[in-house]
């Protein structure tokens, strides 16, 4: 059915008009020139209900047919042109948007791959410092035992000099004994005052040689109980430095257990994109077989176009044949009777 307003006098008056310039009447021609309006398929039966109209007329056969090649040459190289140009667009869109994919997902794999290299480095960087704390503790932990034998080994020196200092008051107290006894001596026996004498100034000489060598123990034992003590300051400030590197240590194990958080997260949504990019790629390739398909059907319909020019080249052959053997037959003088 026409369009309201379309009817066979106004495709008539747009096809005169057309061929009043000069230029071939096709459908689209004269659809524009009467403003866009009107159904192709009855334009289409307007001008063939013309076309028959003027060959009725008697509308000389060669202009028909060079009208015809024209139409049908313009109309197949429109259809070639047509079906090229949504075919190269179709693929400059495949490419292009191929491309930017195969760019987006090689720069994704890069950061994957830069991502998985700053991970390995931090997990052995982490191995590293666990490998040191775990020294540090065994450090820490024989500084301990070792501080712990040496305050054992001072309680055992300052229980040693305790007895040592027993030891001496005993010599004092027994020195004064013998003394008091050397009094009741020689106040008691006047006449052995010589060989008393001479027995108690050697006990008192072996006493005072014993005094001594206690004195002399006990200044050693004092100075090596000084030099623990020294020691044992030291290593207490040791182990205090050992607790604060420690400690150190365990703010630094703390940070990079986030930063294996946060590269793993971020490892988790690089594989995520790189999932929806991967997906994103697959799309564009099914895209691209049906643009591939849809440019098979349009080659195809490019074979079957070409073939039905070449029939209709054919039957315009076979027009020009037969019209030519018509004039012939027209030329030709009647037998005389």
């Amino acid at each position: 059915m026409a369009r309201g307003g379309v009817n066979k006098a106004v495709v008539q008056k747009a096809r005169a008009a057309i061929l009043a310039r000069g230029e071939h009447p096709s459908i689209d021609a004269v659809r524009i020139e009467m403003g866009n309006t009107g159904s192709k398929t009855t334009i289409h039966r307007y001008l063939k209900e013309l076309d028959e109209g003027d060959t009725r007329s008697g509308a000389p056969q060669a202009e028909i047919g060079e009208e015809l090649t024209d139409l049908v040459a313009r109309l197949a190289q429109r259809l070639r042109d047509q079906a090229q140009e949504g075919i190269d667009q179709a693929q400059a869109a495949l490419d292009a948007r191929l491309l930017l994919m195969r760019e987006e997902l090689a720069r994704v794999q890069g950061q994957l791959t830069e991502l998985t290299e700053r991970h390995g480095n931090q997990t052995s960087a982490l191995e590293t410092q666990t490998t040191t704390l775990l020294a540090t503790q065994t450090s820490l932990q024989a500084e301990h035992t070792s501080n712990a034998r040496l305050s054992q080994a001072c309680q055992d020196m300052e229980s040693r000099l305790q007895d040592k200092d027993e030891q001496i008051r005993s010599l004092e107290e027994k020195h004064l004994h013998a003394r008091d006894a050397l009094e009741h001596y020689r106040s008691a026996i006047k006449e052995q005052r010589d060989q008393e004498q001479r027995r108690h100034e050697g006990q008192v000489q072996q006493l005072q040689m014993e005094l001594r060598q206690a004195q002399q123990s006990a200044m050693v034992r004092q100075e090596e109980i000084t030099q623990l003590n020294r020691d044992n300051e030291r290593l207490l400030a040791e182990a205090r430095s050992q607790v604060r590197e420690l400690g150190d240590h365990q703010q630094q194990l703390s940070k990079a257990h986030l930063q294996i958080t946060d590269l793993s997260t971020r490892h988790q949504q690089s594989e995520t994109r790189c999932a929806l990019l991967q997906e994103r790629l697959n799309s564009s390739v099914g895209e691209g077989s049906a643009l591939k398909e849809r440019l098979t059907e349009q080659e195809q319909q490019n074979r079957v176009l070409e073939l039905i020019l070449i029939k209709t080249e054919v039957a315009l052959e076979n027009v020009r044949a037969a019209q030519a053997a018509a004039e012939a037959a027209a030329n030709t003088p009647a037998p005389e009777a």
